[in-house]
């Protein structure tokens, strides 16, 4: 199994290009789904879930074809994927596919919306918290499909097509917001969605879908509105900067000195984790090419945060933000309000010197002076990069083991880092 190790205490500069964002990328090949034409996606990452996803979608018959590299991309540039599912021929999404990744669980949307049926397996995915489906089961029964829980699948028909309704969530879901839309723009009338979710994913998924024809006003605010349409069309679609990847690097950046600049991505993704990242101290500084983070060397301040839904602190930058706390002048209490099981990164922080005492739902990290490297295993995609980055400020030699989970959520890791100067390297094997 591959390993990486960091010998740290290197300040990064240079500059980072930021990849397409994964959380986008996911429910927009899904929405291939929703049509017989194709869709064409550019900028999508090279990553370990993208490839799971195809292998999913390839069960239902959709075809795939990567195109060949342009002139000026590498490995760090983004790839375009055509999907095109004309013919469907099997609307089961069986367990031993979708268990590797929770976000397949959504095919059920495009599935029962274009052919009035659909049977597939309850979700897997990162073991941070029960994160359930009832709210995503809800939002199709409220358009019409009867739902029966079988053997470990759901099960959803609308033998007449799904018609429009009114969808309220209790609380804000992303997966439930995505599932609503891909329903709803082949519903039959209009669809309104209450307390929808607001994040950049969400707008990307509407603005693609708009391309292909669908009628959906609202996205990025609480009120959604979807006109079904009978069918979709084919389109071209671009995917979105990861805001998750523009503030991973950002806190690298903040925790170890330096000067790096995040190309091809934009302040609008995540204004609030920016805006804590300034308050730490680092220098956050827009620019027409992308983000410029500095810092010169000075202590970096303590700050409490909460994660909250967009425009909140993400909750997939907990673990990153915590990271550069163990280094800060004093103590700073982190609280997770989104996921109940996303503090397993504290006890391999530990491991690294790091003084954290949990709370309840909070974190309170007392900084220290230094860390020092250790061996520390990852536990989930997001915990895993907040290894690398306090293994990049840590003194002597870190090495992180069961890296597959960052391998799902981040492209060419080293390469990116190792440019900017990181001492950084994959041990095969």
């Amino acid at each position: 199994m591959d390993r990486i190790r960091i010998t740290g205490g290197a300040p990064l500069n240079g500059s980072i290009p930021i990849s397409g964002a994964k959380n986008a990328a996911l429910p927009l090949m899904i929405a291939s789904l929703l049509t017989d034409d194709t869709l064409e996606l550019t900028n999508v990452p090279r990553l370990a879930d993208i490839q799971a996803l195809l292998r999913i979608l390839g069960n239902h018959g959709v075809d795939h074809l990567v195109a060949g590299k342009r002139p000026g991309q590498t490995s760090e540039t983004g790839q375009t994927i055509r999907l095109s599912a004309r013919t469907i021929i099997d609307t089961t999404a069986p367990y031993e596919l979708v268990s590797t990744m929770r976000a397949s669980f959504w095919v059920i949307a495009p599935l029962v919306a274009r052919l009035g049926e659909a049977r597939v397996s309850m979700p897997g995915g990162c073991a941070i918290g029960t994160r359930p489906v009832d709210l995503l089961i809800m939002a199709l029964e409220r358009l019409g499909a009867d739902i029966e829980i079988d053997r470990g699948y759901v099960v959803a028909r609308a033998p007449k097509g799904l018609r429009g309704g009114e969808v309220i969530f209790p609380k804000v879901t992303v997966g439930g917001t995505h599932v609503a839309l891909m329903a709803a723009v082949l519903a039959n009338g209009t669809t309104v969605i209450e307390n929808a979710a607001r994040e950049p994913e969400i707008v990307d998924l509407a603005a693609c879908l708009a391309k292909m024809g669908a009628k959906i006003s609202g996205a990025g605010s609480k009120q959604v509105v979807v006109e079904g349409v009978p069918r979709l069309h084919g389109a071209s679609h671009e995917v979105l900067p990861d805001r998750i990847e523009t503030g991973t690097y950002a806190m690298a950046v903040a925790m170890t000195g330096g000067d790096v600049l995040l190309e091809n991505t934009h302040p609008d993704l995540l204004r609030n984790a920016l805006e804590v990242l300034g308050e730490t101290g680092a220098d956050v500084i827009s620019t027409n090419e992308g983000i410029r983070i500095r810092r010169n060397g000075g202590g970096i301040a303590p700050v409490d945060v909460t994660t909250d839904p967009f425009p909140g602190f993400p909750t997939d930058l907990q673990a990153q933000f915590m990271a550069l706390m163990t280094r800060a002048k004093g103590t700073s209490r982190i609280r997770e309000t989104i996921f109940e099981n996303r503090f397993m990164h504290v006890q391999e922080l530990a491991r690294l010197g790091a003084h954290i005492r949990l709370d309840g739902d909070a974190a309170v990290v007392e900084g220290v002076e230094k860390l020092k490297g250790a061996p520390v295993m990852a536990t989930d995609l997001r915990a895993s990069v907040s290894l690398v980055i306090a293994g990049l400020a840590a003194e002597g030699e870190t090495t992180i083991n069961r890296v597959y989970h960052l391998d799902r959520g981040f492209e060419a890791l080293e390469a990116k880092l190792g440019r900017c100067g990181a001492r950084i390297e994959r041990i095969r094997g």
